[in-house]
Parts: C-alpha cells; structure tokens; sequence
C-alpha cells in the first residue's frame, strides 16, 4: 500500500527487511516500536519524502522482517550493526534517524555510538528507551518463561499484549486497520525474542548525557506515563529539543499534521 522500493543487501544475513522511498534529501532511517510495522508511517511518508529519502526498517519477528533463531541477533547492538550495513548499502556517508517508542532506543544508541554518522535525530515517546535497571531486570529473570509462553501459546499470547493496535484507541481507522493486517505476520517467537533480548536491553538512559547530535523529542503529551522520562531527557540530554503534540504514545499517527510539520522544520533546519 505504500508504493515502496524493497532493498536488501547481498549476503549479509540476518537482516531486518527495509524499504526506501525516493525523495528529495538524505535518507531517515525509521524504526518502529513492538507490534508495529511499516504500515505505522502511511500518514508521514510524504511529507517527509518532500526533505529527505525514508528508509523504512522492520524489526525481527514482525512485518516482512525474518525471525532469527539467535538471542544476540536482537541485542540493540546487533541493531546497530544492521543500521550500518544498510547505511554502507545506501552509500551515504551521513543520514537523519527516526525511532519511534521501542524504536527510539535503537535509534538513539545508533547516535551515541555513531554521532560522526548521523546529521540528526528524532524520536517519539518511549519508555523502554528510558527505563530504569529494576523495570529491565524482569526481562533477565523472566526471559525463558516469556519465550516458553509464546512458543506454547503463539498469536493467543501476542493478542493479549497491551500494546497491540486491537486495543488502540485513537489511531485512525485505516492505520488501525493496517496494522491489525500486519499483525498476521507477527512470528510469536521473534516476537518473544523481541521483548526479552531487544526491549529488555533498549534502554539508554544512563547514556543520554553523551549525546553529541541534534535531536528531537517528538513527545504525546497525553500520555501521562511518559512525563518522567520526558522530565530526565530535557534534565540530562544534551543537544535536545522537544515539541509537545496534542496525542497520545502514537504521535506521529494521531497528530500527523503537527508531527509532520514539526519533524520536516527540524529536518530542513539541520540539513
């Protein structure tokens, strides 16, 4: 639905699936959070097509993305090398980064270990970027039960995680639909994977103070469990500035027209 491009690397394997859009400026490398998918940009893309080049990536275990068997391959660091080698594919020495909620903690750790590498960078509300190590340490203890449960229960279990788009309330109806589409191809142990290795290592928190590249907070301000790490950001981060929408965790959908004009003003200023 999104008249995109597929691209992927030669031999490089294993490779989240992404896709570039032709536009008129350096590529943005767009990272969704759990359960999402492509489908999570269709009111963004051409907007942002107007001031930079999308390059849409999936995370494993969901979209079009495979589901590789190892845990390391979903460490934030196996991430960031992928990022990499999709930036050595696209042949740009530098480019914009774009992380939304679980996303977000990718994103930013690909700026913290590449500033030289990136022109600037933007991201959504996320508490898995921000986490505390008490929240994380559930992950740890609880890992192989957690991905017991989704190779016992399969799309049961993921049906019943709080995050997914059937229990969204105010995203629009074709982007619901969407994403409720893209759920069938959700693989319930990439998934479990995903929660486990990638959102029990996401977080950046303690690593914020280093950050050397501009970057800015698209925040949702109706979601009130974000407003500490909102708090710690503009506290610790260098660098940083925040806009506040009038939505929820899923800014960029339920506030297109603000999140759109917010982020290409941000773009074309740094470009």
């Amino acid at each position: 639905p999104l008249g995109s491009l597929s691209s992927q690397p030669p031999e490089i394997m294993p490779l989240p699936y992404f896709e570039v859009h032709a536009g008129k400026g350096p590529p943005l490398l767009m990272v969704h959070g759990i359960l999402s998918s492509r489908a999570q940009w269709q009111h963004n893309l051409d907007a942002l097509k107007e001031v930079c080049t999308p390059v849409i990536v999936e995370l494993f275990g969901h979209g079009r993305s495979p589901s590789p068997d190892l845990p390391e391959d979903y460490t934030p660091a196996a991430y960031v090398a992928a990022f990499e080698e999709i930036r050595t594919h696209l042949q740009v020495n530098r480019w914009f980064m774009l992380g939304y909620s679980l996303g977000a903690g990718l994103t930013l750790r690909y700026c913290l270990e590449h500033p030289e590498r990136v022109i600037a960078s933007a991201f959504t509300n996320s508490t898995s970027a921000f986490a505390e190590e008490a929240d994380t340490q559930q992950f740890q203890a609880n890992g192989e039960a957690i991905i017991a449960r989704y190779e016992r229960e399969g799309m049961s279990a993921i049906e019943e995680i709080p995050v997914h788009p059937r229990f969204a309330r105010r995203l629009p109806d074709d982007i619901k639909k969407a994403l409720m589409d893209d759920c069938r191809l959700l693989n319930p142990l990439g998934v479990a994977r995903t929660i486990v290795y990638t959102n029990g290592n996401a977080s950046v928190r303690n690593l914020i103070h280093k950050n050397q590249v501009p970057t800015l907070l698209l925040c949702g301000e109706m979601e009130k469990r974000f407003e500490p790490h909102k708090k710690h950001v503009v506290q610790t981060m260098p660098n940083i500035e925040v806009i506040d929408l009038p939505a929820g965790h899923a800014a960029n959908a339920e506030a297109p027209a603000q999140f759109n004009k917010a982020l290409t003003d941000f773009l074309r200023r740094h470009h």
